[in-house]
């Protein structure tokens, strides 16, 4: 379940009544007259189930209560209620299947700006795994993967071209290609200071190195494994399931392929730069299409289901009502 807080405009109250009672995935109406003072008007709250979530939601914004008031939603951690679950029950559809793809927006749509924060945790996640190439150690390079905070402006890079965002599209594309190189070029100049201070040298990279050494070699399961890590890195965002997320992040080899670039790079050695910067160019677009493939069947799915008989014709005739209505 969703919970619903609604910030609206008193002359629209009686509109956001009718939508919100009339449909069956919403269950605990409440309306508290004259409660909020700025902006002045009314406040409504309610759960929704989050199988009709995005269609109340969507509804709402056509109302212009997003304009001239607010709508704010979060996910309660208990909700003990008969008439939750029947409002769940009714509602077309799982709740883990659905996708509110306002609160999916949301959650990405934060992760691209090119930050300082997102600098930082880029570049110490690429000069671990840049240590972890050098010692040929998998604990490190796992631990640089969960720290990389790529996935997220490769997830807003997915919802933007699906929801047609042009700005958040460049946003997060300037977020990966240039937070790479920033992380790159600081990789290489740790890795030749810490070459200065006797702690590396040029042999542990051309050395054997049986547990690392797939990073810069990139065959067909390289886009295989970004794929899949894809797809299930959408399902996890789009449901809500972050255990999922973590095995995402420590299953494709983004960041160590950045890394092992730029140790390359700072030793001359080409074949293993070439070969490490077209794994990492494999594991973005493996994603990146997941990803995008991933939503799209979402959204038919779901939209196949929301055309099935579940609401009663005066709720469907209220939302569709809503819909229309031209946004004040």
């Amino acid at each position: 379940m969703l919970h619903l807080r609604l910030t609206v405009p008193a002359d629209r109250t009686n509109d956001v009544v009718r939508l919100l009672s009339g449909d069956v995935a919403v269950a605990h109406l409440a309306v508290h007259v004259g409660a909020s003072r700025q902006p002045p008007g009314d406040v409504v709250e309610c759960d929704v189930a989050r199988e009709g979530a995005s269609l109340v939601i969507e509804a709402l914004r056509d109302l212009g209560i997003e304009r001239d008031g607010a709508i704010v939603a979060n996910s309660p951690d208990l909700v003990l209620s008969r008439a939750a679950r029947e409002s769940e029950e009714a509602a077309p559809g799982l709740p883990s299947d659905a996708v509110v793809w306002e609160q999916l927006e949301a959650r990405t749509y934060e992760d691209v700006a090119l930050s300082a924060t997102y600098l930082v945790y880029l570049a110490i996640a690429t000069m671990l795994a840049g240590i972890g190439v050098l010692l040929d150690s998998p604990i490190l390079i796992v631990g640089a993967m969960v720290v990389g905070p790529e996935f997220g402006p490769l997830a807003a890079i997915c919802v933007a071209a699906v929801q047609r965002r042009r700005d958040v599209l460049g946003r997060s594309l300037i977020a990966l290609f240039v937070g790479f190189p920033i992380a790159m070029v600081v990789t290489l100049v740790f890795v030749r200071l810490m070459t200065a201070f006797g702690l590396f040298d040029a042999s542990m990279l051309t050395a054997d190195r049986p547990l690392t050494s797939f990073i810069w070699r990139p065959d067909a399961l390289s886009f295989v494994v970004a794929f899949l890590a894809g797809v299930v890195g959408m399902l996890s965002l789009t449901t809500t399931k972050s255990g999922a997320l973590v095995g995402v992040l420590i299953s494709v080899t983004t960041v160590p392929a950045a890394a092992n670039a730029s140790v390359a790079l700072a030793y001359g050695v080409t074949e293993e730069f070439i070969g490490s910067s077209v794994q990492l160019m494999l594991n973005l677009l493996g994603i990146v299409v997941a990803g995008i493939i991933t939503l799209l069947v979402q959204r038919a799915w779901l939209q196949r289901r929301a055309m099935r008989p579940a609401r009663s014709q005066d709720s469907q005739s209220v939302a569709e009502k809503a819909r229309r209505a031209p946004r004040r």
